[in-house]
This record gives structure tokens, sequence and C-alpha cells, in this order.
């Protein structure tokens, strides 16, 4: 008897054994997956409500001049950054 003759017909009844489907009166949606189903809707709605709050800190922060201006302090910037750029090199 060879090696495979003998391991088809194992295999063969090793993938039954696992591929058994569970009939449809079987399955059945349960309160638990119900449960935290509407707890994962309310923590996107708590993140929703965070995020726009922390938004709205920063809208106000940037409104009240915390972060600075957005346009360089002097003209004098804007031709240093048209110019070649030094070289910083030890050489």
């Amino acid at each position: 008897m060879s090696f495979a003759a003998v391991l088809f017909p194992v295999a063969q009844l090793v993938v039954r054994a696992a591929d058994q489907t569970p009939q449809d009166e079987d399955v059945k949606a349960g309160w638990t997956a119900f449960v935290v189903f509407l707890l994962l809707i309310a923590a996107v709605v708590v993140l929703g409500f965070s995020l726009v709050k922390q938004l709205r800190k920063a809208q106000a922060a940037e409104d009240a001049g915390v972060y600075g201006s957005d346009e360089p302090a002097d003209s004098d910037s804007d031709s240093d950054a048209e110019a070649e750029p030094e070289n910083h090199s030890a050489s």
C-alpha cells in the first residue's frame, strides 16, 4: 500500500469533518451581537462629537492668534527664498 493511497481517504475524512455548515435553524442573531453593534455605534458618535469639539477649539485658538500668522514676518524672507541656498558643507 502506498503512502498516497492511505493519505487520500484520511484527507477526505478530515475535510468532511471540518467543512460542516450549520443548518438554517441553528443560526440565529443573538442579543450579545446586537448590544455590541449598539456599543460600536455609540463609540462612533462619541468620537464624532469629540472631533467636532477639538476642531472648534483649534479654530477658536487660531482666530485668537495663538498659532501665529501664515504670512512671513518681513518681506526680506521672500527674496532669500528665491536666492541660491548657502552651502553649509565642511569643505
